[in-house]
Order: structure tokens, then C-alpha cells, then sequence
């Protein structure tokens, strides 16, 4: 089997990583990827996640048996759509089922039509009437771009002020719609589903840290670090998010004409009164979490998402014990600015690593953006990965790049 991997950053490193070790997969290449996953004996190929013409044609050259989609954009550019146009076998929701991370207002109306709890809501395509309504409203409140903002597109603002200027900013960058939300306070988890026609089979959950800095202080990011499973999150809670968030919302889409194929995030809370709830959807595994789930899996990925598409019970195993802890390593500045052609250090063999925005120079591996690599180990429990994991990565040299030290820490209580 010839296996294609679309997309660029850590999560398609992590993927085409886990593809590689089938017994079914003789070779990976990733659209466009990048030179760190060529470490990896992935080979990369020059070709844009959005030209769909060009990925057509390389799938049909190269007689590629699965395509895999990480990226959002990917998605909502109908990657799906011309792939199935072709005869072309790939894993992804066409581009109408996507809305429901490329709009948060489809997004809110599918959940509110299909009974899906979450955080009431009001949707405005005017900023003086947004601003009208925080302000009735007050302060905490969750502000949301309505359309594709790679993961930092929400602001949770604690007063109104930040509100204001968040709205402010959503308009003058083309928003034309914002989504405001009710903030709810409580545990976040992440639960991903392979799902098709229906069909839904759930992973472990995972933890994201959005926040940039220790303590979860500092401004939305794409993700600083995560680990999985969240043992402290009981299954009763991931079972009620299953039954009341996913299976409605897979139904929902199947009646909407919108039938939702490839990998499906919850991004859910268990609220301070012990309610599971909803805040949004993706259309596609997340960054980082993927580089920590996918390193549990101990089954084939290839055969099970060709036996999810052909319609047979996929086999599906993973680690029973032990967690997985992953750090990203960020250039200096971001979310707000990006450093780049910082020489990365030499990572030693005893780290685990993804590579996500990087580029080479003269044979040396240097950042190339905000998010620049991520490092994971698997360990007994949170505390003793969390003490071996920083212990490797403080010897590291990452001048120039920051991280938090605090990953996995909520896994403590």
C-alpha cells in the first residue's frame, strides 16, 4: 500500500510516522511536509496542501492506495471532493461537512438543532452590535472568529475591555460573522473519533494546554504540550460525551445531507457543577494532541482506517497503562510573531520528536515559524514522564525558543 499524508506541521509528522510502521505501507510521502520528517524516511513532496489539481494528479501517478488529510485548510478547500471526483480513496469529510469547524456558527446551530449541550450563544456580522451585546452581557466571555484561524481565532475574556478589542480585531481581519459565547468554567478534554457513515469509533482522550505560559496564563496558541489519556477525567464523562456530543452530532450531519467522514474532535468541558459540554468541533485530528494519541495505538493504522471505509470493524487497540506527555518548543514571541532560522539543537535518541515548523540550512535543521518542534515520552504516570521528559529537554540548547514546564501538570490532582 502507497500511503499519502496532506499537510505540513507535527500532526502529519505524527501520522505518517504511525502509517509507517504498518506492515501494509510501502512507502509515505507527505504534501508538502517538511525536511524534518525526511529523518524519519518519509519523503516529502513539494506540492501545496491546497492545490488539489496537483495532489490529484501526484495520487494518480504515483498510484497512491490512501490519502490522509491533516490540515483544516486542506479540508475546507474540497480536497475530499476532487480526491472522490477522481476515484480517488481518501480520509476526510467533504468540504460541506467540514463547516463544522470551518464556520462556529454552523457549528453552534447544528448543536443547538441536534440537542448538543454547549454554551448559549449569539452570532453578529456587525461589530457595534457585537460590542452592544458583551457589553449587556459582561464579563467573563468566550469571542470566536467565525471561519478558519488556525486554532487561535478565540479569545476568552475576562473583562470587557479584552472583549472589545478582540472584537475589534476579528473585524478588521476580514471576519464578516463572531460568534459569542457563555464561559464556562471547568476541565477541558479532548475526545477524537474515526467516524464513517455513522460508524464511530472513539480514542483515548487527551489534554490540551492552549495557553502560552505556565499556569495556563498568556494568549490562545495552536497548543503548547499535551498528554493522554486524562486518568483524572472519569469514564462516565467521556461515555456521557459520546452519547450526548458525538453520536448527535454524526446523526445531525447524516440528516443534514453533510455525512461526516475521518476524524471528528470534540473539544469538551466538564463544567465546575459536573456537566459535560461541547465548545467546538474540528473536522480533523489536533496538534499536538495526535502526537500523543497516536504513539498509544498498537493496532495497524492503515488496516483500520481501509477497514473503517470499506465498512468492517476496524481493529483498534491501545496502551491499557502508562502515559504519553508531549512538549512543543515554540521561537521565541509567538503566538504574536515567529522567529525564524534558529538552528534547532541535535535531539538525542532517547527523545521522541515531531517536527512542525522547520526548514534546512546547509544541512542543519532551523525553526521556520511559530510552533517548531515537539518532543513525547511515554512513561508509568504524569509525574514520572513529566520529571524524565523535562529532564532530557532542559539539557537540550533552545536558544532563541521557549516552552512551558508545567505539561500534564493538571494530571497531578
Amino acid at each position: 500500500m502507497k500511503v499519502l499524508v496532506v499537510g505540513s506541521g507535527g500532526r502529519e509528522h505524527a501520522i505518517a510516522k504511525k502509517f509507517k510502521e504498518s506492515d501494509l505501507v510501502e512507502s509515505v510521502y507527505v504534501t508538502p511536509g517538511n525536511p524534518g520528517m525526511v529523518r524519519d524516511g518519509i519523503q516529502t513532496i513539494s506540492i501545496s496542501e491546497l492545490d488539489n489539481e496537483k495532489l490529484v494528479k501526484f495520487a494518480q501517478s504515483q498510484n497512491i492506495n490512501l490519502t490522509f488529510v491533516g490540515p483544516e485548510k486542506a479540508l475546507m478547500n474540497g480536497i475530499v471532493d476532487a480526491f472522490e471526483v477522481a476515484g480517488l480513496r481518501i480520509f476526510g469529510p467533504k468540504k460541506a461537512a467540514a463547516e463544522i469547524e470551518g464556520s462556529k456558527d454552523f457549528a453552534k446551530s447544528i448543536m443547538t438543532k441536534y440537542g448538543v449541550p454547549t454554551a448559549s450563544y449569539a452570532t453578529f456580522e456587525s461589530l457595534t452590535m457585537a460590542i452592544d451585546y458583551i457589553r449587556t452581557q459582561g464579563a467573563p466571555i468566550v469571542i470566536k472568529a467565525d471561519g478558519l484561524a488556525a486554532g487561535k481565532g478565540v479569545t476568552v475574556a475576562m473583562d470587557i475591555k479584552t472583549a472589545e478589542e478582540a472584537l475589534t480585531d476579528i473585524f478588521e481581519d476580514g471576519f464578516g460573522k463572531v460568534v459569542i459565547e457563555e464561559y464556562l468554567d471547568g476541565e477541558e478534554f479532548s475526545l477524537f473519533s474515526f467516524v464513517h457513515q455513522g460508524h464511530i469509533y472513539p480514542m483515548p482522550i487527551a489534554q490540551d494546554h492552549k495557553r502560552v505560559f505556565d499556569g495556563d496564563k498568556g494568549a490562545n496558541t495552536g497548543g503548547m504540550g499535551a498528554y493522554s489519556p486524562v486518568l483524572h477525567i472519569d469514564q462516565k464523562y467521556i461515555d456521557e460525551a459520546l452519547e450526548k456530543v458525538v453520536k448527535p452530532t454524526v446523526a445531525g450531519l447524516i440528516s443534514e445531507d453533510k455525512s461526516f467522514t475521518g476524524v471528528l474532535y470534540a473539544g469538551l468541558i466538564l463544567t465546575k457543577t459536573k456537566e459535560v459540554k461541547n465548545i467546538e468541533f474540528n473536522a480533523r485530528f489536533g496538534d499536538p494532541e495526535t502526537q500523543v494519541i497516536l504513539p498509544r495505538l498498537t493496532s495497524d493504522l492503515a488496516a483500520a482506517i481501509d477497514a473503517i471505509l470499506d465498512g468492517r470493524e476496524p481493529e483498534l487497540t491501545w496502551l491499557e497503562s502508562s502515559v504519553t506527555l508531549g512538549i512543543v518548543i515554540a521561537s521565541d514571541g509567538y503566538p504574536a510573531s515567529s522567529t525564524r532560522g534558529i538552528i534547532l539543537p541535535k535531539i538525542p535518541d532517547v527523545l521522541n520528536v515531531y517536527y512542525a515548523s522547520v526548514s534546512e540550512n546547509e544541512g542543519q535543521l532551523v525553526s521556520n515559524g511559530g510552533r517548531v518542534y515537539l518532543v513525547t515520552e511515554t512513561g508509568a504516570d504524569v509525574a514520572s514522564t513529566q520529571a524524565s521528559l523535562y529532564g532530557k529537554l532542559d539539557l537540550l540548547d533552545n536558544k532563541g525558543m521557549f516552552y512551558r514546564h508545567d505539561i500534564g501538570s493538571k494530571g497531578l490532582n
